[in-house]
């Protein structure tokens, strides 16, 4: 386990005694039992108190510590997304599709069926077939998994 993990699960429990502790208190009270002098139960329950301070502080902070690692995440996605596209792009030109062949190139990177792009484009099947065996073609590759693992390459190679 790591070091913050351990303070977390430490803090947690230092909460759930506190919790268990005012608990005891009130049954305590309702009960009409009392095993401790009140001194000593002031003591403990400052102690107390102050561990669900702790836990509080505790929660903010890592609570802020993780929005802000979140944020950063979420800008590394957008920039790894920005340089995906610009990588098709670039690659697109140097093979030289065509403005259809690119917009199968881009359903097929995406995952889609062969039927799937003949519907979106309102082509044949066909057609969509003949437009991916060029793409193909230009790529230097034999089918989309070649295809997908060129743009995968270069990503890896610019990161």
């Amino acid at each position: 386990m790591l070091k913050g993990q351990v303070a977390i699960v430490a803090i947690v429990m230092v909460q759930f005694l506190c919790a268990i502790f005012f608990v005891s208190r009130i049954l305590a009270s309702i009960l009409g039992i009392s095993p401790l002098s009140w001194q000593l139960y002031e003591l403990v329950e400052l102690g107390a108190a102050l561990g669900l301070l702790l836990g509080v502080g505790f929660g903010w902070f890592t609570l802020r510590r993780t929005m802000e690692r979140n944020a950063v995440v979420e800008d590394q996605l957008r920039l790894a997304s920005g340089a995906f596209m610009d990588v098709l792009e670039e690659r697109f030109s140097t093979w030289e599709l065509t403005p259809a062949e690119r917009d199968v190139a881009l359903f097929a990177l995406k995952g889609m069926s062969t039927q799937e792009i003949a519907g979106l484009r309102e082509v044949s099947e066909g057609t969509i077939k003949a437009q991916t065996n060029a793409i193909y073609r230009k790529a230097g590759v034999s089918g989309r998994t070649q295809l997908m693992s060129l743009f995968i390459d270069d990503l890896m190679a610019k990161a």
